[in-house]
């Protein structure tokens, strides 16, 4: 079980006075971290975790790696941004070219939320026109339109978008359809009765936790394409995690535009939109006239500090067995959750790949947002809780593998699963 120091409950204070919510604003904000290793990190009381957060899914070989350390001290040295093209961010779009089957050219921002903003942008000014479909539960980043239905408690009509945080103006919710995910039916209709106002379509190739149904990335990509609608995946977090391709080589569906963050910038701040030329020539003025020109400035877009974790990042990705074993890590300790949770006689669901997954305390099928909520989520917190005192740390939900992960690690984990779930049945049994 876990302690508490004097420190950390001095920082706690802290965090609580000058920080809104004790925090950052991503997870609850009790536990103040101190250091990563590999796939463990340490708290300031020194209390040590294994890491299924890590940082939110960058740290894809796991924190600390010492080629990625290497590279990034030796940019250090050269300094640390330019604002101005330089040879690591040339290659790192280079090599994604090379990796992601949508991409014919790149350009980099700091943040997957960036990098949503602009494919959208980038779509409506390819097609001159201004809505967009997303789908209900799909998560696009902190924008505006990012935001709309991307967590609703009282889902509305499809496909009425709504609004789930304060401070986004109410016009915004004209500008975007929303459509259930995994129901194939729903999207050709809505595709199809907006075919002449909507600029592109955004989806999560993978939604979440959920994966597609058979057939349905390929359903969106065929209606999409007869009616000269830009696809864009969102792969800012499936990129290079289930396939060095991304979810795109993974499934086997190339859309126009795709987003790419997280594992990308080896744990830097950097994202990328990538796609086809004649979309990205919005991009360029001389290309495309001033009328269709999209202006996109960013201090640190293409910052070579990040460019060269990222470099080293996929250099690693590329070596043979990498994904085999991120994969079988995967299998094994996502087999271990279901099986402890449903040994201690909850009803569960364990959606996801093998790189990332997290349970659903629910009977029925999950299949998109809706039957998402379904499940209990008053005992995938109180298990997100029992997990990290036994030395497990994640999110509510989601558990993200790295090629980090050890057998210790591994081992460790499916322990605290066990423990966790007994404690859980337990808990549950005494109301």
């Amino acid at each position: 079980m876990t302690t508490i120091s004097e420190a950390e409950l001095a920082l706690r204070e802290t965090a609580r006075r000058v920080l809104p919510a004790g925090g950052f604003g991503n997870i609850p904000a009790e536990t103040v971290i101190r250091e990563g290793r590999g796939g463990r990190i340490w708290d300031v009381s020194g209390n040590g975790y294994v890491d299924f957060l890590i940082g939110s899914g960058p740290m894809l070989l796991g924190h600390a790696h010492p080629e990625v350390n290497a590279a990034v001290a030796a940019q250090l040295e050269r300094g640390t941004t330019y604002f101005a093209n330089n040879e690591p961010g040339i290659r790192l779009a280079e090599a994604i070219v090379e990796a992601v089957p949508c991409a014919e050219q790149v350009r980099f921002a700091s943040s997957g939320t960036e990098a949503d903003f602009y494919a959208m942008r980038l779509a409506r000014a390819f097609r001159r026109r201004e809505r967009i479909l997303k789908f209900e539960g799909g998560y696009h980043g902190m924008s505006d339109y990012g935001l709309m239905s991307l967590w609703p408690s009282r889902p509305g009509n499809f496909p009425q978008a709504a609004p789930d945080s304060a401070g986004i103006p109410a016009q915004v919710r004209d500008s975007m359809l929303v459509c259930p995910f995994n129901d194939l039916a729903a999207a050709e209709a809505l595709i199809h009765a907006h075919r002449e106002d909507l600029a592109g379509v955004i989806v999560e190739p993978m939604q979440r936790l959920v994966p597609p149904a058979p057939g349905y990335l390929e359903g969106l990509r065929a209606i999409t394409r007869e009616y000269g609608i830009p696809l864009i995946f969102d792969e800012v977090v499936t990129g290079f995690r289930l396939a060095y391709g991304g979810a795109q080589e993974y499934y086997g569906v190339t859309p126009d535009l795709c987003t790419l963050g997280k594992v990308v910038g080896g744990g830097f701040p950097l994202s990328a939109v990538a796609g086809r030329a004649d979309i990205m020539a919005h991009l360029d003025r001389a290309r495309v006239g001033e009328d269709g020109f999209l202006p996109q400035i960013g201090t640190l877009s293409g910052n070579p500090v990040a460019a060269v974790a990222g470099l080293k990042t996929l250099e690693i990705l590329r070596r043979p067995g990498a994904y085999e074993s991120l994969f079988a890590t995967g299998r094994t300790l996502r087999e271990g959750l279901g099986r402890a949770l449903r040994e201690a006689g909850f009803a569960v669901q364990v959606p996801g790949e093998p790189p990332m997954f997290d349970a659903v305390f629910t009977r029925g099928e999950v299949r998109d947002y809706r039957s998402t909520m379904a499940g209990d989520a008053a005992l995938a917190k109180r298990l997100t809780v029992l997990l990290r005192e036994r030395g497990v740390f994640k999110s509510d939900g989601k558990i993200y593998v790295s090629l980090a992960h050890d057998e210790s690690c591994v081992r460790d984990a499916l322990a605290a699963f066990d423990s966790a779930a007994r404690a859980l049945a337990a808990e549950t049994a005494a109301r």
